[in-house]
């Protein structure tokens, strides 16, 4: 391993050989093969020595294998880091002490002796080590208010006929309201990513949520179109601190074991949450309570969600844990010296760039793994809020159902999406023994089954779903709406399978593959729907939906390939652990 910046006194146990256990340098080389010499290099920048962590546990034991790579991802990813404790050569330069006094004399112990950790695997105060009830708790709340997010892209497609009459304008120039939302949740990850990582993740999700239940109250309220439009861009983009916190929550909290389940939840959420929307909004809108109280019930939801998290819902970032436990330890001691890590944290406007802008579409670039899957979950979000403008047409131009039962068909995809968590599910205990022979670490290419099932299942469902519909003089509604659960399935299925696999493949630098991924499908979530209405009236219905499965057909080969070749590519990749 290379030796760590001498300037970096935190680095003393490494640095001096003679005053580290043994064992513990026995460990750092056993561990040195399992990362990436780009990981090694920014880990030790980070300042967080290998001896620490090592020091909770053996090689073998799976907690230490387990929360080592939690610990480097929060070395590598957290904004400011990297050297944040180091005195640039530009600082030499103190202003005065102040009150006359000279500088006082440096403190006579290493800085590590006053930094906060664990005390070991089981200590009670490492988020991994909450109760179940607390984690079951935890994961309820964050997943209602991932579904109230979601919920808020969608439900305004329903007012998007009544928004055209009211404001003179376009149906494609309605739609916009709903894409800008969906844009913001592009853009939204790049703020509230980081400031997870510098403050933890309870203060994000209190104000993205806040924020979300204000400007959807806004929009509820506003008498102008472009009113409608800023207020729900900023909705969505306040309401992305749950795309964007939440996974990393559900990591905090749930190990190996669990992380598979919570992050079915997860994505449950995301996708139930739009395709649930339209159904009660249509009875909203052509109801007594009309088009403004779609708005006011998704508010509704934000603020609810807002109460349950400011009572409910305990800081889960293990780093910000650890500046509560200093805080506390310093009033209760009252030795100043103590303080975490994380207080060692400062923000880096270059750092955040390099991390959010320029590491993303670097790996974009580089890393086919990335480009494939990104190109492939982006296209099927994309279809995701293309259906919401395609069942319309079909159900109610075509089958002449009224604007309220016309909306009921996505039900089916609801109950297809449920069938391909509990699929998914399924294929757990498998991928529970592979980690297991995997000496505890993860095997992504795992994950991968369900997308490849999906990839097959999807492209069956949209041919089912438009060649059905097309023919509507002499096919029963029953048969288009059937072909729902095969659609849905297969879009949960690829799309959950795909965010975990390069959440394992990348580890580290998941943050980043994140980033370059949420940029890329918010992308096409945003902009599928504007075409939607053309590309089926003047293909047909059947021939758009033919071109659209035959795109999934060309893309269905992408997890077999990785399934196969994925560790050849993460062996070759410098951002990716070969564990």
């Amino acid at each position: 391993m290379a030796e760590p910046n001498n300037t970096n006194s935190v680095n003393v146990d490494i640095e001096k050989g003679e005053s580290s256990d043994s064992n513990n340098d026995s460990y750092t080389t056993e561990l040195e093969p399992v990362l990436s010499l780009e990981m090694r290099k920014e880990f030790e920048e980070a300042g967080v020595p290998l001896s620490t962590i090592i020091s909770h546990g053996s090689p073998d034991d799976p907690v230490m294998l387990e929360r080592i790579g939690s610990a480097i991802s929060i070395a590598s990813e957290t904004v400011g880091g990297a050297g944040a404790h180091k005195l640039d050569a530009k600082d030499a330069n103190l202003p005065a002490f102040g009150g006359g006094k000279k500088y006082p004399p440096l403190i006579p112990y290493e800085r590590d002796v006053f930094v906060v950790e664990y005390d070991g695997p089981d200590d009670p105060l490492h988020p991994q080590n909450f109760s179940t009830w607390k984690k079951v708790k935890i994961m309820a709340i964050l997943a209602f208010c991932t579904f109230s997010a979601a919920w808020g892209s969608s439900i305004f497609a329903t007012t998007v006929p009544t928004i055209a009459v009211k404001f003179h304008v376009s149906r494609v120039v309605a739609i916009l309201s709903m894409s800008l939302y969906v844009l913001g949740f592009a853009s939204g990850p790049l703020l509230w990513a980081p400031y997870s990582e510098l403050s933890g993740r309870r203060k994000p999700l209190l104000m993205g949520i806040l924020g979300f239940a204000i400007f959807n109250i806004a929009v509820a309220r506003a008498q102008e179109l472009q009113t409608i439009m800023i207020c729900r861009f900023f909705a969505g983009f306040m309401g992305a601190t749950c795309f964007a916190v939440v996974p990393a929550t559900f990591a905090d909290i749930f190990g190996n074991k669990w992380r598979g389940t919570a992050m079915i939840v997860f994505s449950a959420t995301i996708f139930c949450g739009p395709l649930l929307a339209p159904v009660v909004g249509g009875f909203v809108v052509y109801g007594h309570l009309k088009w403004r109280w779609t708005e006011y019930l998704t508010g509704i939801y934000g603020w609810a969600g807002f109460l349950l998290v400011l009572f409910f819902i305990d800081e889960t970032y293990a780093p910000q844990i650890l500046v509560q436990k200093a805080a506390r330890l310093r009033r209760l001691t009252g030795n100043w010296g103590i303080h975490s890590r994380q207080e060692q944290v400062e923000f880096d406007m270059k750092e955040l760039l390099e991390k959010n802008f320029s590491r993303p579409l670097r790996m974009l670039a580089t890393e086919p793994i990335l480009l494939l899957m990104s190109i492939y979950t982006a296209f099927i979000y994309g279809m995701l809020y293309l259906l919401l403008e395609a069942y319309p047409i079909i159900f109610i131009e075509l089958y002449g159902m009224s604007p309220t039962i016309g909306e009921l068909p996505y039900l089916s995809m609801i109950v297809g999406q449920f069938i391909g968590c509990g699929i998914m599910l399924g294929f757990e205990p498998l991928t529970l023994r592979a980690i297991a022979a995997n000496r505890g670490y993860p095997v992504p290419e795992m994950r991968l089954y369900g997308c490849m099932i999906g990839g097959i299942v999807f492209p069956i469902g949209m041919f089912w779903l438009t060649w059905a519909g097309a023919y509507h003089e002499h096919v029963h509604w029953a048969v288009p709406t059937v072909a729902g659960i095969f659609v849905g399935c297969g879009i949960i299925m690829i799309f959950l399978c795909s965010l975990t696999y390069l959440i394992e493949a990348y580890l580290m630098f998941a943050a980043s593959a994140m980033a370059a991924n949420t940029v890329l499908r918010s992308a096409f979530g945003a902009g599928f729907p504007i075409f939607a209405t053309a590309m089926f009236h003047n293909l047909h219905v059947q021939w758009a939906g033919t071109l659209l499965g035959c795109i999934g057909i060309l893309l269905a080969p992408v997890p077999f390939l990785f399934f196969k070749y994925g560790l050849k590519l993460r062996q070759m990749s410098k951002y990716t652990p070969v564990l």
